[in-house]
């Protein structure tokens, strides 16, 4: 058999991809791509072409040459591990204009290709996306900001209070702080730190996409400055509509 199982698993990694992720870029179901990289079964000639033109590798290369040998590889190819490393740490930026395009094109590697990127040192290595939001929902935070999130492949990881980036079918993309439903379970219920924006709920079968806010980037001179009494104001009102919720869910 040929290593293409075994250099499909190989640049999986390097990207810092899960099967899940993967299988969905290249099209195919997990479970197949699963069979590919334990050798169950030979990749089809338009999946590698895929993988080809996402890697820029050749088919010679990937059919029978071991990526993974440190020990062996012209010159060429181990500058190729190396960008394809560095580009793992790079993130891509949604801006507001392509918003609307991001919800067919989340999976799609055509779409994310065509994305701006740029890296933040300061991060420890991870899957991330940067979104830039709109409106005064999330106050202090100003409209115009970008949050750099992290991708949250399972759901139970959420904690309750805590902001992310939520991209769903009906509400598209928003920047809210999420808490777990534990009345009905199927659902979210998303707040604004804003308080005159009312807390809402999304279904979870509607979210497509969930990362979990690290950094906020905003220009100079564009966050708000709040007084002493503002803030307690603001507290105030926060610690009332977790109160409610929470006597609502249980």
């Amino acid at each position: 058999m040929s290593v293409a199982g075994q250099n499909l698993k190989y640049l999986r990694k390097l990207r810092g991809w899960t099967q899940e992720e993967f299988a969905a870029k290249l099209g195919i179901k997990r479970s197949l791509l699963g069979a590919y990289e334990e050798e169950r079964a030979e990749p089809r000639l338009e999946v590698l072409e895929t993988v080809g033109d996402m890697f820029k590798l050749t088919l010679d290369e990937l059919l029978r040459k071991e990526l993974s040998d440190s020990k062996g590889g012209s010159y060429l190819s181990k500058r190729r591990a190396q960008k394809l490393v560095a580009a793992s740490n790079e993130i891509q930026l949604v801006p507001v204009k392509a918003a609307a395009g991001y919800l067919a094109g989340y999976a799609d590697p055509e779409f994310l290709d065509e994305l701006n990127t740029f890296t933040l040192p300061m991060l420890a290595p991870g899957n991330y996306r940067a979104f830039e939001i709109v409106g005064d929902s999330m106050l202090p935070t100003p409209s115009g900001s970008v949050i750099v999130g992290q991708k949250v492949d399972d759901m139970e990881e959420l904690r309750s209070n805590q902001t992310y980036i939520v991209v769903s079918r009906n509400e598209g993309i928003v920047y809210k702080r999420v808490m777990k439903n534990n009345k009905l379970k199927n659902k979210y219920t998303l707040v604004s730190d804003n308080t005159a924006y009312q807390p809402y709920n999304v279904n979870s079968e509607d979210v497509l996409e969930v990362w979990k806010a690290q950094m906020i980037i905003s220009k100079a001179n564009t966050q708000q400055r709040w007084d002493v009494n503002q803030l307690a104001s603001l507290v105030s009102n926060l610690q009332d509509q977790v109160s409610t919720l929470k006597k609502k869910m249980n």
